[in-house]
């Protein structure tokens, strides 16, 4: 069957992306190695300690008490899954998923590999409580994901970058309606129906085509805490404030590129001589217009997921590794649970993404991007399944408090490890660009 063409044009943004959670990935694996070292070694239990920290916010008598911990997990892992909500929406409006032709394939991969890894759990698990744990295996990495194919194979076909990016941004969809509607338990409906009321509020917003970002961050913050207390969990909160960030725009393209020529022949006529745009008042009035202009041309969200997009890859995701993937690995429990999830991660996943792509170009629905071989889409099905970040989020909903937590990040560990080395020495196929070192 023939391939798509890639579209001109749509690689500059996806490049600066691909970098920064190419960057990401390596900060990650250095994190996770670091807690994992700490939590084996003779200083084991300072490390636990240190996330143990009781931190208070507040003002007055008004005062949240939570642990270092737990303000990684309820409080920074929301403003991770506003910028996982934010690109979720900025594909399906305008990017990879917008299209249904070309969001095909990376769907189909993504039902398979969310499908087979959890029927793979379940079958391996021993039931009872290990069965809570069935979501673990359906998540992909993104960063991890896209960080490995970068080290492996840094010039591989831009088509098989976005594959394995939208795969993983369909399989964040997954494990957000997972987590909504299967690691929500009991519901306090005062504090749910004032966080409704709120909602409500952020959507009168959108509606009324606020563009200022403060009023939505301002009640994305009051969100957040009706969410804590109702008892859903608050990340959630992140994932709604993102679907009301509004994406219009004062100006469309063809008015700010009108607009901004004017200026710059006003820059270009109010030249003093010197070159210093000091001296000259009219250059400094065209400069000020230009950046009002690039203000109003540029969606809410997209100021918002540029903004978020540091914070989240080298100081939310970090702390994350840190403070999660510090497990034991000597005299843990639950060996059924851990072959679980490993066999869900390096089994299920490229199994089920191989099937699902398959079918959706048998059945002529898909289309495997332009030179990107089925070898190449073999090696991703690996690399989708580095589960780490969502997989430990999911583990500690399904088994914090418990003894099978930790049983569950060694199997994280062990199989994602285990799929991100086969996906390298795939990729590291001849016929793979960039990938001969």
């Amino acid at each position: 069957m023939t391939a798509e063409p890639e579209e001109a044009g749509s690689s500059s943004a996806f490049q600066e992306f691909f970098r920064t959670e190419t960057a990401t990935g390596v900060v990650l694996v250095s994190c996770a190695l670091a807690a994992l070292l700490a939590a084996n070694s003779p200083w084991a239990s300072q490390y636990h300690h240190v996330w143990m920290t009781p931190v208070r916010v507040g003002i007055g008598d008004r005062v949240m008490s939570l642990t270092l911990h737990q303000w990684i997990n309820e409080g920074l892992m929301a403003v991770f899954f506003l910028l996982v909500g934010l690109e979720i929406k900025r594909e399906v409006l305008a990017g990879e998923l917008a299209s249904l032709r070309r969001a095909a394939l990376p769907v189909a991969g993504a039902l398979g590999g969310m499908l087979v890894p959890a029927v793979i759990y379940l079958a391996t698990a021993r039931g009872g409580l290990d069965a809570r744990g069935w979501a673990i295996p359906m998540a992909t990495d993104i960063a991890f994901a896209l960080g490995t194919l970068s080290l492996v194979a840094p010039r591989a076909p831009t088509g098989l970058k976005i594959f394995l990016a939208a795969l993983a941004i369909v399989d964040d969809m997954g494990a957000v309606l997972v987590i909504a509607v299967f690691y929500t338990h009991e519901i306090a409906w005062r504090a749910g129906s004032m966080a409704g009321i709120v909602l409500a509020l952020l959507i009168t917003l959108n509606v009324l085509r606020i563009r200022r970002l403060a009023p939505y961050l301002i009640l994305g913050a009051v969100l957040w805490l009706l969410t804590f207390a109702s008892g859903v969990h608050a990340t959630i909160a992140g994932i709604v404030l993102a679907f009301v960030v509004p994406t219009r725009t004062r100006i469309n393209a063809a008015q700010y590129s009108a607009s901004v020529r004017r200026l710059l022949d006003l820059f270009d006529s109010t030249e003093t001589g010197d070159l210093l745009v000091l001296t000259s008042k009219g250059q400094q009035e065209a400069l000020f217009g230009m950046e009002r202009l690039g203000d109003s041309v540029t969606a809410p969200l997209l100021r918002l997921e540029h903004a978020l997009h540091g914070l989240s890859a080298f100081v939310i995701m970090p702390l994350f590794a840190l403070s999660n993937a510090g497990v034991t690995l000597a005299g843990s429990s639950g060996r059924h649970l851990t072959l679980a999830v490993l066999l869900g991660l390096a089994v299920g996943k490229p199994l089920g993404i191989m099937a699902g792509a398959f079918v959706a170009v048998r059945m002529r629905v898909a289309a495997l991007p332009a030179d990107v071989s089925w070898t190449m889409v073999h090696g991703c099905a690996w690399l989708g399944g580095i589960g780490f970040t969502m997989s430990l989020f999911i583990a500690t909903l399904a088994f914090d408090g418990t003894g099978l937590l930790d049983s569950a990040k060694i199997g994280i560990v062990a199989g994602s490890a285990l799929s991100g080395v086969v996906g390298m020495v795939l990729l590291r196929d001849r016929r793979v660009p960039g990938s001969e070192r």
